[in-house]
């Protein structure tokens, strides 16, 4: 039943993070660690306090994975086809 990082206080999910703007681990990381915290919050078998915490920090973590699927939006480039053959152009999500 023990899932990586469910042993840790949710503070030690991201202690290199805090009051950076530069955080320190991958996307895949923080995704694993959020899946960790919403399986334990799921679980009921936290006490209050500490649901509450690991909520914050959830939250903290999917603001993180936000940011960086954004940063990774604007660094691709569609291929378009138009007269002069193939052009580079800005990827542009739908909204």
């Amino acid at each position: 039943m023990a899932k990586n990082g469910a042993g840790k206080k949710p503070e030690d999910l991201n202690e290199a993070q805090e009051g950076t703007d530069v955080p320190a681990i991958s996307f895949e990381q923080a995704m694993e660690k959020l899946e960790d915290i919403v399986a334990r919050l799921e679980s009921g078998d936290v006490p209050l306090e500490t649901a509450i915490e690991l909520f914050q920090e959830g939250m903290r973590l999917s603001k993180l994975c936000g940011q960086k699927l954004e940063q990774v939006e604007r660094r691709i480039e569609m291929l378009v086809e138009g007269d002069g053959g193939l052009q580079r152009k800005p990827f542009a999500a739908e909204q």
